[in-house]
């Protein structure tokens, strides 16, 4: 019964871990360039049951024949499980929609590619292309971090500029003048190699090097979440579901305990 419980309530922590995941793809439905996680569970190893009454055998039991018998080890009764925990949060990096915006800094990318900004922490990547002139002329985060160059400098637009442009693979133009080239980069096994680090900004794992991105930069447009509400909240219907059902066991393996202990001590 111990062993019921304990399993029962491995199932409640897995799932309520990934209530959380679910909620937080809920709350960046709306965030350009987001990507969905994806909780996966792991299954602790399942333990070999066997009758351990059955221990002593001999030539006489039931179980043998002409001679045939099960040996001195107990019979199998068959395997038990322990219980599931989340294993990893995997990323769903699958492209999101495109939204067309009319807004010439803003900036979509189709296929494998990031932006470069300056954080405090040191060089980060994104695919939220919300820029914006700052008051210095440097492109600009909502944040409010630089977004850097190939060279690694922030992107600088003059002041007097009238039409701003971007080619697919990062040009930046000022009334048909080249002023700068956007850090458009990607990582080998990209999927793997870059982490998050919260406020839609991402690190690279230790020794990845970025190299020049095969995708394109749209302008115009920004890439919206792959996180869609509906199929979210199916999720989080079934999760609170498989939690309820974890919770109801714990009760049933909780009322014979108290049974055990009351009743059965009794007699």
């Amino acid at each position: 019964m111990w062993r019921g419980l304990y399993t029962a309530a491995a199932g409640m922590i897995t799932e309520t871990k990934r209530t959380d995941t679910i909620a937080n793809n809920l709350a960046n439905v709306n965030t350009s360039g987001f990507k969905r996680d994806e909780a996966i569970n792991g299954e602790f190893a399942p333990m070999l049951l066997r009758r351990i009454n059955d221990t002593k055998m001999d030539q006489s039991d039931v179980t043998s024949f002409k001679g045939f018998h099960l040996g001195l080890q107990a019979p199998v009764v068959g395997t038990l499980g322990l219980g599931s925990y989340i294993d990893e949060i995997a990323v769903d990096q699958s492209q999101g929609m495109l939204e067309t915006t009319g807004n010439p800094l803003d900036l979509a990318i189709t296929g494998e590619g990031w932006f470069a900004v300056q954080t405090p922490e040191g060089v980060r990547y994104t695919r939220d292309g919300a820029f914006f002139r700052g008051a210095n002329g440097q492109l600009q985060t909502v944040q409010g971090l630089a977004v850097l160059g190939a060279n690694g400098q922030p992107i600088t637009i003059p002041a007097n500029a009238v039409q701003i442009s971007f080619g697919a693979k990062g040009e930046v133009r000022a009334d048909n003048q080249v002023v700068g080239q956007l850090a458009f980069v990607q990582f080998p096994n990209d999927r793997r190699a870059m982490l998050k680090q919260g406020n839609n900004l991402w690190y690279p794992q230790a020794g990845a090097q970025p190299q020049a991105a095969t995708g394109d930069i749209q302008q115009g447009m920004l890439e919206r979440s792959n996180a869609n509400v509906v199929n979210e909240m199916v999720s989080l219907i079934n999760n609170y579901r498989i939690y309820e059902a974890g919770a109801k066991a714990v009760t049933s393996q909780d009322d014979a305990l108290t049974k055990a202990a009351t009743q059965v001590g009794k007699v």
